[in-house]
């Protein structure tokens, strides 16, 4: 065994420093890399990523726990399942970005105003994509921004089909989390609007002086898979504007929601 892989093995069971754990999640992924080639068993891994074995055990058990990689008796190392589910994930989410940025793009342009695109993630809305306006204004949001579902336009589109027990939950979480005081009850009666009127409103509850239209994205079998919002400076968002844009945004969703395969029911 050489000098660097010892060194390497005297970091990581010292465990001390960001250095450490960067060594420690770089051997992970080389293992999983290893494997996404073929089956090997723990000591073809060892010696192809010039690890001791119980270095390379370690990380294989942990791996094998979280189901990145799975175990298969007198065979080796495989793929897992965990993986099998980040890449059905990852296919969709890119999937949504793909189809959805012409639509974004001409919301904005029409709009003026900025446009975004959001998922769940987890009890989260997570921001995909944003299209800036042409007005000079600054809004804070970015890509990858995970933001409270109860006080963002996004997070309330994507929970019109939810139950109200479940409005309620994030409610009272994002409340006590930190998200700006609001009024429970004046809230859940504006949520069973907006799931009437299948779309939501960000009325400066996110942002101070931002205000936002949003409607929901849904999939072939119906399901709310995202949604988008245009955003906008609260003195360009009047009650009266909002309402109009309505219209527009929900049929933005719409577009985008036929490219995924929804047909909306008929009367």
């Amino acid at each position: 065994m050489n000098t660097s892989t010892t060194n390497i093995d005297k970091s990581e069971s010292a465990g001390n420093g960001v250095g450490a754990g960067s060594q420690t999640l770089m051997r992970g992924l080389d293992l999983i890399e290893a494997v996404s080639h073929e089956v090997l068993t723990l000591s073809e891994l060892a010696v192809k990523l010039d690890l001791t074995k119980s270095t390379t055990h370690r990380l294989l058990s942990a791996l094998v726990d979280r189901g990145y990689l799975a175990f298969t008796p007198r065979s080796g190392y495989r793929l897992g399942p965990k993986l099998l589910l980040l890449g059905t994930l990852a296919q969709a989410q890119a999937d949504l970005v793909q189809v959805a940025r012409p639509y974004l793009e001409e919301l904005a342009a029409s709009t003026e105003d900025t446009v975004h695109l959001g998922v769940f993630d987890g009890d989260f809305a997570l921001y995909l994509d944003k299209v800036p306006g042409r007005r000079r204004i600054t809004i804070s949001s970015r890509v990858g921004d995970r933001q409270p579902l109860s006080s963002t336009g996004l997070g309330k589109a994507l929970m019109i089909d939810s139950p109200p027990k479940y409005w309620q939950e994030r409610f009272d979480a994002d409340q006590a989390a930190g998200a700006p005081r609001a009024d429970a009850k004046v809230w859940r009666e504006r949520m069973q609007g907006y799931a009437t009127c299948g779309r939501a409103f960000d009325l400066e509850e996110n942002e101070d002086q931002i205000r936002c239209v949003a409607a929901p994205i849904r999939d072939a079998a119906g399901k709310i898979v995202g949604a988008i919002s245009v955003s906008s400076a609260a003195q360009y968002m009047s009650d009266d504007r909002m309402t109009t844009l309505t219209d527009e945004v929900r049929g933005t969703a719409g577009a985008i929601s036929r490219e995924l395969g929804f047909e909306p029911p008929t009367d």
